[in-house]
């Protein structure tokens, strides 16, 4: 029997954050930089103050019953998220501090380990700066070389040119699943499969997918997959990096300290065994806790749902964006994220940004972290709505709305 969708309400999802609701203190927001950062549900904050009130503890060592207690949350969070992203076990769930230690982690632990002069890393024109910049440094340690793959015109990457690229000296492709700036979908499965054949690595930047879509590692097919839990409707402070065992086992430490040997005198360090050999110190416990309780946020809507819901969206704002004489949207149409980078006229996208906050409408200006690709568009600022599962038709009414003011504001007549 075929299954109905269920659809979602994105003004009944709302009332599950307190952002949302009125406050004597906060203005009501159109937040709209959600490839920035995401609000929490009640649920997520709830999981946290509940842990710092009842079971604040240090985990692994402590023989006492809240530190075991501590232990049994943290270590179901990395159960949570092994499942989340079909992962083969736990131990090939890495907690960090979000996506840009993700990748740090690799490009150092793997990078310096494995890297000699000649090798050869690709990476794509679009990538964040936190999948850009760890490896050109580890390049320029090592002496192996970054080769760039473009971007066509349209913002998407051609596989065409990927094979034309890869050759013999191929370690590493490092690319992300959805572009931060152009909202790009990138076909990873097929980039990882060909760097396989090849016999390079590969690794997925997640940030932007991890919450909006359904994401099966296996299915993928990646070595490494990276993503933070601020993006996915969890706390700040929060990351994951999920690495095949075959590979991680191989790999030395990123980050020394406690917790992450099995012995150690003067003479001789033994390493613990994955994950914990990757995770010196105290990790983030509470941050963990929060992350699990965002994981089930999202799988009680279903990501199905969110994914059909959020494309049905973006498809409702790539036409009401189009309204906007002398807007200039970049990445494709229409098969794309909710991610919509734009430049308006000639108005500074900071300008915009302001008088779209005057409205109480919020969105995001700069460069985004990714300098090249500001390069490759030629456009060193652009303006950037990004949506979430709690966004709706209105919120892009309003901004549409709050476009055509920004016109006026700047004498353009329409």
């Amino acid at each position: 029997m075929a299954t109905t969708q269920r659809v979602l309400d994105a003004s009944e999802i709302r009332k599950q954050f307190p952002f949302f609701q009125p406050h004597p203190e906060m203005r009501s927001l159109i937040y709209l930089d959600n490839a920035a950062t995401t609000h929490k549900p009640y649920s997520v904050i709830e999981a946290v103050s509940h842990f710092w009130a009842h079971y604040n503890a240090n985990v692994h060592r402590g023989a006492y019953g809240v530190g075991a207690k501590a232990s049994e949350l943290y270590e179901g969070a990395r159960a949570r998220v092994a499942q989340f992203l079909n992962a083969r076990e736990m131990a090939e769930i890495i907690f960090t501090r979000g996506t840009t230690e993700s990748i740090n982690l690799v490009a150092y632990a793997w990078g310096r380990s494995q890297l000699k002069p000649g090798d050869e890393i690709i990476l794509t024109e679009m990538e964040h700066h936190a999948n850009l910049i760890p490896w050109l440094r580890v390049a320029q340690e090592t002496g192996a070389k970054v080769v760039v793959w473009s971007i066509t015109d349209e913002g998407r990457l051609e596989l065409e040119t990927l094979k034309s690229l890869l050759s013999e000296r191929t370690r590493m492709v490092a690319v992300t699943h959805v572009s931060n700036v152009l909202g790009t979908v990138n076909p990873v499965a097929e980039i990882c499969r060909l760097a396989h054949e090849a016999g390079a690595l590969c690794l997925v930047d997640g940030a932007q997918s991890v919450a909006h879509m359904p994401v099966d590692v296996q299915a993928i097919g990646c070595d490494f997959f990276a993503f933070s839990g601020h993006k996915a409707y969890g706390p700040t402070g929060i990351g994951v990096l999920y690495g095949r065992r075959e590979v991680l086992e191989n790999l030395p430490p990123f980050m020394t300290g406690g917790g992450m040997i099995r012995s150690v005198n003067w003479d001789r360090i033994d390493w613990a065994e994955i994950p914990m050999r990757f995770e010196a110190g105290t990790p983030p416990i509470a941050e963990a806790v929060g992350l699990h309780a965002a994981l089930d946020f999202i799988d009680s809507l279903g990501r199905e749902q969110i994914e059909a819901y959020e494309h049905e969206l973006t498809q409702y704002a790539l036409e009401r964006l189009q309204e906007v004489p002398g807007l200039k949207l970049y990445g494709p149409q229409p098969d794309r994220a909710g991610i919509f980078a734009f430049t308006l006229e000639d108005i500074h996208p900071h300008d915009i940004a302001t008088i779209l906050d005057s409205r109480d409408i919020a969105i995001r200006s700069g460069m985004h972290c990714a300098h090249p690709l500001g390069d490759r568009l030629g456009q060193k600022s652009t303006a950037r709505a990004s949506l979430a599962v709690y966004n709706d038709t209105e919120h892009i009414d309003r901004l549409v709305e709050g476009l055509h003011y920004v016109r006026q504001v700047f004498g353009y007549a329409g």
